[in-house]
């Protein structure tokens, strides 16, 4: 049998702790990075969102007060750029164009990537939701009427 030097002898019950300590450790680090890359995804998906919104707002505003069919129009064009950007980003996306008053825009709302496929009923939702005035002329007479 060999016989190990002094100094060895004392520490011989704590030898393999550091593998231990490192098998116990890694679940949470894991979890951590995942949760990490899961919220990069989520604010990813919803910078696609938005800027899909943005779009169709545009549309939808530039249309003027008397076109028929705005709404269409904006809406595929929202969902033109979810499709050009990220498809994959932003899943099951809509876009539904809206009106109250004299604003109008583009609601989008999808669900981001999942990267913990162990908690299927936790969904990342996102919806961005873009407006504003209906770009008209108005003539300098006084009259409030848009043209």
């Amino acid at each position: 049998m060999r016989r190990f030097p002094a100094r060895l002898r004392r520490h011989g019950g704590e030898r393999g702790a550091t593998a231990i300590e490192l098998a116990m450790i890694m679940p949470v680090v894991l979890a951590v990075v995942l949760l990490i890359v899961q919220v990069a995804l989520w604010f990813h998906g919803r910078q696609v969102a938005d800027a899909a919104a943005r779009e169709g707002a545009r549309i939808a505003r530039a249309a003027g007060t008397e076109s028929e069919g705005w709404q269409d129009e904006a809406a595929e064009r929202a969902r033109s750029i979810v499709r050009a950007v990220g498809p994959e980003l932003l899943q099951d996306a809509e876009a539904t164009a809206w009106e109250e008053g004299d604003q109008r825009g583009v609601e989008v709302t999808g669900q981001a990537v999942q990267v913990i496929p162990l908690l299927p009923e936790l969904t990342f939702s996102i919806t961005a939701r873009f407006g504003g005035p209906v770009e008209c002329f108005r003539p300098d007479d006084g009259s409030d009427q848009c043209q």
